[in-house]
């Protein structure tokens, strides 16, 4: 078996510690989310164990032959390439097989009549027959066509940013590694191919360490957790549910001592308080202990703050009518006779295939672009803020409570209370000790957390949301939810993130393409299980249909009671679910008195999973047995 280790690993950028003597293995086949708060580490500690980034301290134990590969967030392509030359970069003889051969059959098609270039195509054929390369073009064009390109031979130079990181992943995909990088792989991906992908990786052969803000995904794929937390990494067993479960309790236990110790902290106040007799030399060490208590009950968490009910601008009854439009690039449809007329808190999310056209209608929206046909009205209350993929223009020398301070001091709450600029970036995961930290020395994702916060400390009431999961990480998107929840105007996203969606949105605009956009009421999960349905039901009705004489036969085979060995299995069977319910029932117990072993907690965690599978069998079974029961 192959394993990767690492030991002891540390990094510092700048004066900002990212880990420190963190250590871990990965075994074969193990698919390991790695999660965190933009800014904690994540994307270096992936170029680390890919080489690209030094570390300061530490070790990586592995088999020679261990191969690593990586996508980056911003891969770095060869422009002077075409697509399947670039997916096809990885020099071994199969790859160059195949990018030799790909060349004369495009050669071939201007000069067919080159004797040359026939022979060598003769040639190639034989070799491609040889290193049986045929496989590899194929699973290269299938895995391209999967991920939106079709043109194979277009040059990489002319790819937009999204095109070439779906380029880069098909190349680590084809070229397969005994550990696979991943880093933010969702990331310009639309629902279908996000869902290809998923599929891929749950049947990838080798490991794979990805970073992801899709928590769908994230659940789906893992088997294990990484989390990266002030510097430490926290391993646990399963999927991202399993994460959240383990890390709840682990929360839970937090607190729990957090509120003995303030008991304690209450009494020895009351000691300490009684005055210059009481502390005396020979009580030094209860004062140390007052200290040390003192400095617990200090410390914040994340269930300590602000409570947010933001009010924003007041909003009047018309917000954004669009009526009659129409928009086209390039020749090609955008908005066709579209209508629109968004109400007081509703909550729409714009979703379709790359290139349809959703964030060319939030640029109408926010004046950045303009209707060729079509009228478009905002309300005279409306204040806008826009949430962009683009790059954010900060001044970079500025610190972060400075930046904040730009757009307001404080934030007003419903009851008609004020949360104050310094509040508001603790509630959005910056420290009190960070706040004064220059923005160069940020990360990409914590300076699009604090452009987020900017917007929304100019106390907006229609918020406009383009792909805002690409840049931020799942705790900063539970807290972006959480606020969107409290929020009382309008809120318009695109977006390809599943749960996202599903929390946030109750109404959805589906591009198709060509101008045709779709309404639909309800979540975005809804929404892709109904068109899976429908596309099911197709197929189904091109199939050959069953003749009644076929139905009759069928029916002559069907079951009518229990064999011998089912009726005894029927007698026993509620007996095997009561005492699979009583395990459940005991483990459930013995976790509550876990208090901070949390590796008996996570075995019990296991345990659990598996009576919990082994009910779900028992109780179909019986579903079943019950029907022929007498």
């Amino acid at each position: 078996m192959k394993i990767f280790t690492a030991n002891d690993l540390t990094k510092t950028i700048g004066d900002k510690q990212l880990f420190k003597e963190i250590s871990f293995a990965i075994a074969e086949k193990e698919r390991i989310g790695l999660i965190g708060v933009n800014g904690t580490g994540k994307s270096t500690l992936l170029k680390i164990i890919a080489g690209i980034d030094d570390m300061d301290g530490g070790s990586f134990t592995k088999p020679n032959d261990y191969k690593i590969s990586i996508l980056l967030q911003e891969p770095d392509l060869n422009p002077e390439l075409t697509v399947l030359e670039q997916i096809l970069s990885t020099d071994n003889p199969i790859n160059n097989t195949v990018r030799d051969y790909e060349k004369i059959v495009v050669a071939l098609s201007n000069e067919p009549e080159n004797e040359k270039l026939l022979d060598k195509y003769f040639r190639l054929q034989k070799t491609m027959d040889d290193v049986n390369g045929w496989d590899v073009s194929s699973q290269a064009k299938t895995m391209l066509t999967k991920l939106g390109i079709s043109d194979y031979n277009q040059p990489v130079s002319q790819l937009s940013g999204g095109q070439k990181k779906r380029v880069a992943l098909a190349e680590v995909l084809l070229n397969k590694a005994d550990l696979l990088l991943l880093d933010e792989p969702t990331n310009h991906l639309d629902s279908e191919m996000i869902k290809w992908l998923q599929e891929e990786l749950v049947k990838y052969p080798s490991s794979v360490l990805f970073v992801t803000h899709d928590r769908y995904f994230l659940d789906a794929v893992s088997n294990r957790i990484f989390e990266l937390f002030e510097g430490q990494l926290y391993s646990y067993k399963g999927n991202y549910a399993d994460y959240l479960e383990a890390k709840s309790i682990r929360e839970e236990e937090t607190i729990r001592q957090r509120e003995k110790a303030e008991n304690l902290y209450r009494r020895e106040l009351a000691w300490i308080r009684r005055g210059a007799q009481a502390r005396s030399t020979k009580q030094k060490a209860r004062i140390d202990r007052f200290n040390e208590l003192d400095k617990v009950v200090s410390q914040k968490t994340q269930n300590n703050q602000v409570d947010l009910s933001f009010s924003g601008s007041r909003l009047g009854k018309d917000v954004i009518e669009i009526k009659d439009a129409y928009k086209s690039f390039d020749n090609k449809q955008i908005l066709h006779n579209f209508n629109l007329l968004v109400k007081q808190g509703e909550r729409i999310g714009i979703v379709g295939k790359n290139g349809s056209g959703k964030s060319t209608l939030l640029n109408i929206i926010a004046g950045k672009e303009t209707l060729d046909e079509g009228d478009l009205r905002l309300g005279q209350t409306v204040k806008l803020a826009y949430y962009t993929q683009e790059s954010v223009d900060m001044d970079v020398n500025k610190r972060m409570i400075e930046y904040i301070r730009e757009a307001g001091d404080v934030i007003h709450t419903k009851d008609g209370k004020t949360i104050s600029a310094a509040q508001m970036l603790e509630r959005f995961l910056f420290p009190m000790h960070t706040h004064g930290t220059i923005i160069r020395k940020l990360s990409g994702g914590e300076r699009r957390r604090l452009y987020l916060l900017k917007l929304l400390m100019e106390e907006p009431n229609v918020l406009l949301l383009d792909e805002p999961t690409n840049d931020l990480d799942t705790e900063t998107l539970t807290v972006l939810e959480q606020f969107l929840e409290e929020f009382s105007g309008v809120v318009i996203t695109v977006s390809h993130d599943r749960y996202f969606l599903d929390k946030v949105c109750d109404q959805l605009l589906i591009f198709q393409g060509n101008g045709k956009i779709e309404n639909y009421f309800g979540e975005y999960s809804d929404y892709l299980a109904e068109s899976q349905k429908k596309s099911v039901k197709t197929e189904v009705d091109k199939e050959p249909k069953v003749t009644e004489k076929q139905k009759d036969s069928i029916e002559k085979k069907v079951k009518k009671k229990l064999t011998y060995k089912e009726q005894k299995e029927w007698e026993t069977i509620e007996t095997k679910i009561s005492e699979v319910e009583e395990k459940i029932a005991g483990i459930k117990a013995e976790m509550e008195t876990c208090g901070s072993d949390f590796t008996k907690l996570q075995q019990l965690m296991e345990e659990e999973k598996k009576y919990e599978a082994e009910l779900e069998f028992l109780m179909e079974r019986w579903e079943y047995l019950a029907e022929f029961a007498e």
